[in-house]
């Protein structure tokens, strides 16, 4: 089975959403993004002091690295159309 390229942006999202690609990132997402949250955000939510902010923060520290993970898959399968040179003088 070939990778999949993409040189649209709709060809970008069926290449990040196709279920090779998604798994892949949605398990980096999920083991880095649960490493940081212990780090970061565990205490205060044990503790009882989880606000908005933390809240928000815990989803950041799991999208951050789902962002991350899919500009490396998109990057690595980025089809370039090659250009053709521009005539002399135009």
């Amino acid at each position: 089975m070939s990778e999949p390229t993409w040189s649209t942006w709709r060809e970008a999202v069926s290449v990040v959403a196709s279920p090779q690609h998604l798994k892949r990132t949605v398990s980096i997402a999920l083991i880095v993004g649960s490493t940081f949250f212990a780090m970061n955000q565990l205490s205060p939510i044990v503790a009882g002091r989880a606000d908005a902010i933390v809240w928000l923060k815990a989803t950041l520290t799991y999208l951050t690295p789902l962002f991350v993970s899919n500009f490396g898959v998109l990057s690595a399968t980025r089809h370039r159309i090659p250009r053709t040179p521009s005539p002399q003088g135009a």
